[in-house]
């Protein structure tokens, strides 16, 4: 295709033109200030009061740009407790020109004490002048913005839910009669009575539910020493350790197995002879 001459110019005069007419959005800085997101990263402020010296900030930093000095300080013991010691911060810092501006190190602080601050100011003619100590990052705390408000129809965070939500109730147990010394007196006599008789018509009747073949038992209980003792069914029924003759009475006449020094005498006794 032949190209007409002077297209490109007549291209670039009518985005002039354009742009000319149009009110120009120049921003006076430093006079006027840029109107910054709320979530930009400017700077890394510290709140001194949050911080444990846990270390977790200066351990997960993946430029190793923050420094962390303290010492230990014994707090005087309470009455009846004992003196506990707690880490003292004495420095901290970070270089910011060595800082990616990550966030990591804001993310893992397990108290709050790391937060994105959006100044931007803070350039310096010599770089060695970037390593910032805790005062000047105290200083920028102030300037750190609110958190934005919730959500319509979203859920309050869980902290404030927890501290509004009433106690749970106690369970009291009701009240146990109260008896005179004359009744319980005749209670304690009745339960030592009825355990002793219990314990008495278990030793009678072992014997006989021993020697009782399968089919009579089979049948069930009958006669007078078949019926449950008086607060058979408040206490677990314990029967008296059988002895050994009760025990071999259960087996039928000639089940028991003979004599194993005759049976091994007459085993061994052909093969001896061949």
């Amino acid at each position: 295709m032949a190209r007409i001459p002077g297209e490109g110019l007549a291209k670039g005069l009518a985005v002039t033109m354009r742009h000319m007419l149009h009110k120009s959005e120049t921003q006076q800085y430093p006079e006027v200030h840029p109107d910054l997101p709320a979530r930009s990263r400017g700077v890394i402020a510290l709140v001194e009061e949050n911080c444990t010296v846990c270390m977790l900030c200066a351990r997960e930093c993946p430029d190793w740009c923050i420094y962390i000095d303290s010492h230990k300080e014994t707090l005087p013991a309470p009455e009846g407790g004992r003196p506990r010691a707690r880490n003292v911060l004495d420095r901290f810092a970070i270089d910011f020109s060595l800082c990616m501006y990550c966030g990591i190190c804001i993310e893992v602080c397990p108290f709050d004490a790391l937060f994105w601050s959006p100044e931007f100011e803070y350039a310096e003619y010599d770089i060695r002048d970037l390593l910032h100590e805790k005062d000047r990052l105290g200083e920028w705390a102030a300037t750190v913005p609110p958190p934005p408000a919730h959500e319509v129809g979203a859920e309050p965070p869980k902290e404030l839910s927890a501290g509004s939500r009433p106690a749970p109730a106690r369970r009291t147990a009701p009240p146990a009669p109260v008896k005179g010394p004359a009744e319980g007196a005749s209670v304690a006599q009745e339960s030592a009575q009825d355990t002793a008789a219990q314990d008495t018509a278990t030793q009678d009747t072992a014997p006989e539910a021993v020697g009782k073949a399968p089919q009579d038992t089979a049948r069930g209980p009958a006669g007078p020493a078949a019926e449950p003792a008086k607060g058979a069914e408040s206490r677990p029924r314990r029967e008296p350790p059988r002895a050994m003759r009760d025990i071999r009475s259960i087996r039928p006449p000639g089940s028991l197995p003979k004599n194993a020094g005759s049976s091994q005498q007459k085993k061994d006794g052909p093969e001896g002879e061949r």
